[in-house]
């Protein structure tokens, strides 16, 4: 069985009904999906989905428990993961919860697309999963023209483990990928594992943990990654991201130089700035409408309505300059 999953908990409930309604919008309102939990805050998420028969709520704690504890072990075995963590003030694992992810690679479904919560779906995904019929890993995104964010480019030993042609042609953003189940057993985790002990973990790129950890585990294990990005004409493939003012909207759909997007990813805006909109504060972000039309696509006089000029969102003045650095792209 093909299905969609993504990860989340009550910060980001306005960004996933939004993104559950865009699913059945423009895939199919049958269409399975699995939403993993980023932590125990899942009081109104669980509702919502308990609305949806098409939605579950993962929660097998087994599977759970056996991610929390590989990526753990991961991350015990990096020489400057907790240095850099403790100086932007994390305490503990950086940002745990984002791994949860993985639990994809388990269950329910036979292949799978995972989407963040901060996306949107907005065409077919049909060729991305018959694509699957001939590689391992399917995304559609610019990363590569940015490894930073994914691997340490210092580390000596990182054109050793992956030739440069390799890091070029196929890293990529974890916000957007489809797989298959059953490609990280136990016995590939624990290999894995054995890799980063002997002195590989140095490789790493530890502030986006969940983004470089599935990077290396696909590339490491020698799965195929196929990158739409990368494949299609020059005049065929779309940008993704909000960090592209050029697309155009058509029928609550965005296009890029008349091609269909298949997916916006909302990088970068923070989950209490969908709130504070939904709750009518009159904050401008991009392709804002487009959000409000999905959120608001079963329940349009929930709506907020603004007749004046919106206010900018506030962000810290090189925020822009950092997410078009981690994407890689001003597409």
């Amino acid at each position: 069985m093909d299905g969609i999953c993504t990860l989340a908990n009550d910060r980001v409930y306005d960004q996933l009904i939004a993104l559950l309604n865009s699913i059945e919008a423009n895939s199919d309102s049958e269409t399975p999906v699995c939403v993993y939990p980023y932590d125990d805050n899942t009081e109104k998420i669980a509702a919502e989905i308990a609305k949806r028969p098409n939605v579950q709520l993962y929660d097998d704690r087994s599977s759970i428990e056996k991610w929390d504890n590989f990526a753990r072990s991961v991350w015990d075995t990096h020489p400057t993961a907790r240095e850099r963590w403790a100086k932007v003030g994390s305490t503990g694992y950086h940002r745990f919860g984002t791994h949860r992810r993985y639990c994809a690679f388990d269950a329910p479904f036979d292949r799978f697309l995972y989407m963040d919560a901060d996306t949107l779906l907005l065409d077919s995904v049909d060729s991305i999963f018959a694509r699957l019929d001939r590689d391992d890993c399917i995304v559609y995104d610019f990363q590569y023209k940015d490894p930073t964010h994914v691997y340490e480019l210092s580390s000596a030993k990182l054109t050793e483990i992956f030739p440069t042609q390799r890091i070029k042609s196929e890293i990529f953003c974890s916000g957007f990928y489809a797989s298959k189940k059953d490609l990280f057993d136990e016995e590939r985790k624990n290999w894995l594992l054995d890799r980063l002990k002997s002195g590989e973990a140095e490789i790493l790129y530890p502030m986006a943990p969940d983004q470089t950890l599935i990077n290396y585990m696909m590339m490491r294990s020698g799965y195929s990654i196929y990158n739409f990005a990368l494949q299609l004409p020059k005049n065929k493939r779309t940008g993704c991201s909000i960090t592209s003012r050029h697309f155009k909207s058509r029928n609550n759909l965005l296009y890029d130089k008349g091609n269909r997007l298949t997916y916006l990813h909302y990088i970068g805006i923070h989950s209490r700035v969908f709130a504070q909109v939904g709750a009518g504060e009159n904050l401008s972000f991009p392709y804002r409408d487009i959000f409000l039309y999905y959120r608001y696509l079963y329940e349009p006089e929930q709506r907020p309505n603004f007749n004046e000029k919106a206010k900018p969102y506030r962000q810290s003045p090189n925020l822009a300059k950092k997410i078009l650095k981690k994407l890689g792209l001003t597409f």
